[in-house]
């Protein structure tokens, strides 16, 4: 176990402890799991807005003429296609076809794009990343210690960011959803991005460690008329999973295939890419076992590795994250299930700590904004 001193802290960590945040390991990061209450924090995302911390992600620089083709080589998606200011979600993938990792890629020009990964990831990507790179006319940098990220998600989210500065209000207008464009908020210079895991409208706030402190303190005085609040880590997990978002190392590991997850969209088996092969005979046949999301009653939610049961009560899948949802008041969960009984509706029992419980085959996501 890692102990609290050896443990890396965002160059938020005073910011937090001045808020009287609980904190928590997570992999290898002293960061929020909360600051008052899970809940409070989650309707506030939900409602208004929250302000989340995320500067343990991972930011991995591409620059060069052949920036797009060494992305191509690297990832399942067609990164190249991609269109100066967007951004697309992808996939890194081993040899054999299982998820190393998922990613969102920014294309900031023609020969740059920005590749950010995940914080359990971080090291293992870039050196893959740097490695997939060898042979093409490119400079791969890992910008992860020189960068934080602060996200503002929420339906005042918006709203936020023009109370903290009203120029912003124009790039606001035409940023759509997977997009990123420089802005400039409060004399700080940052890449602002509408992206993000909440299901919520919101932004990402790319921006140096040196003006990061500045740059939280000045959203958090201006989201005081937008009840915004700072939100930790507990309730990004329970937003994500009403949102059907998957997680890396519940949803995706390793050991699963995109098809398998839901996420063969995200696969161009037209192009080469490290690990295409082995996906392109995947997609031939039919994956066993299928990503489903789940409801149930009650209230006792399924949680992860717990076992799913068929009519014979015997084991027909695995919960990968399960919780009961704070904005639809019933548990939810996501489980890969036997093809055969993951059609939506198909009634199925859950082991909740040895107790089967009732839920049935949802379509995902679970909760959308209107």
């Amino acid at each position: 176990m890692t102990t609290a001193d050896a443990l890396v802290r965002t160059p938020l960590d005073a910011e937090h402890e001045r808020l009287g945040a609980t904190f928590t390991d997570f992999a290898g990061w002293r960061m929020p799991v909360r600051y008052e209450s899970d809940l409070a924090e989650h309707h506030a995302v939900r409602n208004s807005a929250g302000l989340f911390d995320l500067s343990h992600m991972g930011e991995v620089e591409f620059t060069g003429p052949q920036a797009a083709e060494a992305l191509d080589r690297a990832l399942a998606g067609a990164l190249s296609k991609v269109k100066v200011g967007r951004a697309k979600y992808s996939l890194l993938c081993a040899p054999d076809g299982g998820v190393l990792d998922d990613l969102v890629v920014y294309r900031l020009a023609d020969d740059r794009f920005l590749v950010v990964v995940n914080a359990s990831n971080a090291a293992q990507d870039a050196a893959e990343l740097i490695a997939r790179a060898q042979g093409f006319d490119v400079a791969v940098t890992d910008r992860s210690a020189d960068t934080a990220l602060i996200a503002v998600q929420g339906p005042r989210s918006p709203d936020v960011l023009r109370s903290a500065d009203p120029g912003v209000a124009s790039i606001l207008e035409g940023l759509r959803y997977y997009a990123s464009e420089p802005a400039t908020i409060a004399g700080i210079d940052v890449l602002l991005a509408r992206t993000g895991y909440t299901g919520e409208d919101g932004f990402e706030l790319y921006v140096p460690n040196a003006q990061a402190a500045q740059l939280w303190n000045v959203l958090l005085a201006a989201g005081e008329q937008h009840d915004l609040r700072p939100a930790g880590l507990a309730c990004r997990d329970t937003l994500r999973l009403e949102a059907g978002m998957a997680l890396y190392g519940h949803e995706l590991t390793s050991q699963t295939n995109p098809f398998a997850a839901g996420l063969g969209r995200v696969v161009a088996l037209d192009k080469e890419f490290v690990g295409r092969d082995a996906l392109a005979a995947l997609a031939e046949n039919e994956p066993a076992r299928i990503l489903v999301g789940l409801s149930g009653a009650g209230r006792r939610a399924g949680r992860a590795e717990a076992p799913v049961l068929g009519p014979d009560d015997s084991v027909v899948g695995t919960v990968t994250s399960g919780v009961l949802s704070p904005t639809l008041g019933v548990p939810i969960a996501l489980a890969y299930v036997d093809r055969e009984l993951s059609e939506v509706g198909t009634a199925i029992r859950v082991d909740v700590r040895g107790r089967a419980q009732d839920y049935t085959v949802t379509s995902l996501p679970f909760y959308k904004r209107a």
